[in-house]
């Protein structure tokens, strides 16, 4: 199973939600038209969207507002994008300039926060006020991890404990969002936790991926340098398995690189990283993400959509890209 062969059976919804993201992206000032026109078509996979619609349709949602939910998750994770590239710098994102590169830092802070509110202009309009409960929650617990692992740059006393609550909070928290709303468009009470734990573990695996694909990943398939996470200081697990397991001279040199967000020392740091098995041990913390959030879906009813959840968390831990 592919990507595009999951999109392909929800691929109605998709090209509504589409639509309707290029629609609501408009705005009478040029440069918002421009930045987000950048950053929705800069290669992405929308798996966010992607799973709200799957998980709608596996509760047996027959109805529109789905395709709404999709495109205010989607102008939720843009904002986070425009906003981590400033924070963190970044030139390039998929192989592409980022539009803090392109039109600088003040721009790329307005846009998203343009998308930010434009998204909650949107949320309102199903008329469920448990959604906006559960997307302001969401919001506030996501600004709460970028500040996290604002403290945890460039700190190499991290330990997977402080790790995996910015994981949680910066990334699988969107997907337990995505999921759950599925569960309550489709007002099936008895499957939200369900669908919310599958999206939570879904979230850890993808990010347990991302940050193993940082160091092993062919570069043009990544669409970034390798190495990224290091010259920010970010200590993500493969860093931290590595310190653990590390000679103390090895242990020195991943610490001062985390210090001072230095990636000099990139081959030898990941030499490192791959001879303590910290790779192979960080796969496998993400395979029990991936098979967490399978066994999450066992209460749902057999379903097309259900499968290709099933297959989603499959493909999360096995991609390279």
């Amino acid at each position: 199973m592919t990507i595009e062969r999951i999109r392909n059976c929800i691929s109605d919804d998709l090209l509504a939600t589409d639509q309707l993201i290029l629609s609501r992206l408009s705005s009478d000032v040029l440069l918002i038209n421009q930045i987000g026109q950048h950053i929705i078509h800069s290669g992405g996979k929308r798996v966010r969207p992607l799973v709200l619609l799957l998980a709608a349709r596996a509760c047996g949602y027959k109805g529109k507002e789905h395709h709404t939910l999709a495109a205010v998750i989607e102008f939720i994770h843009t904002s986070t994008l425009l906003h981590d590239d400033v924070v963190d710098e970044a030139d390039t994102r998929r192989g592409k300039a980022t539009a803090n590169a392109n039109w600088g830092n003040a721009a790329s802070v307005l846009v998203g926060d343009f998308l930010y509110s434009r998204s909650f202009q949107m949320m309102v309009e199903p008329g469920i006020l448990r959604v906006l409960d559960i997307m302001a929650e969401a919001t506030n617990t996501i600004a709460a991890g970028e500040v996290l692992q604002l403290l945890n740059c460039n700190d190499p006393d991290t330990d997977e404990t402080r790790y995996r609550e910015v994981i949680y909070r910066k990334t699988a928290k969107l997907f337990e969002a995505a999921t759950r709303l599925g569960a309550v468009l489709a007002d099936t009470p008895q499957w939200e936790d369900a669908l919310a734990n599958y999206g939570k573990e879904l979230g850890n695996a993808y990010q347990l991926i991302d940050d193993v694909l940082d160091y092993t990943a062919n570069e043009i398939e990544l669409g970034k340098s390798l190495g990224k996470d290091l010259s920010e200081g970010k200590p993500t697990l493969p860093l931290i398995y590595a310190l653990q397991r590390a000679t103390s001279e090895e242990q020195q040199l991943i610490r001062t690189a985390i210090e001072q967000g230095d990636d000099e020392h990139l081959a030898q740091i990941t030499a490192i990283i791959r001879r303590t098995g910290a790779i192979e041990d960080t796969k496998a913390q993400a395979l029990l993400a991936s098979q967490a959030a399978i066994n999450a879906l066992s209460v749902l009813p057999d379903s097309p959509q259900k499968q290709a959840l099933i297959d989603l968390a499959h493909l999360a831990v096995g991609r390279n890209s």
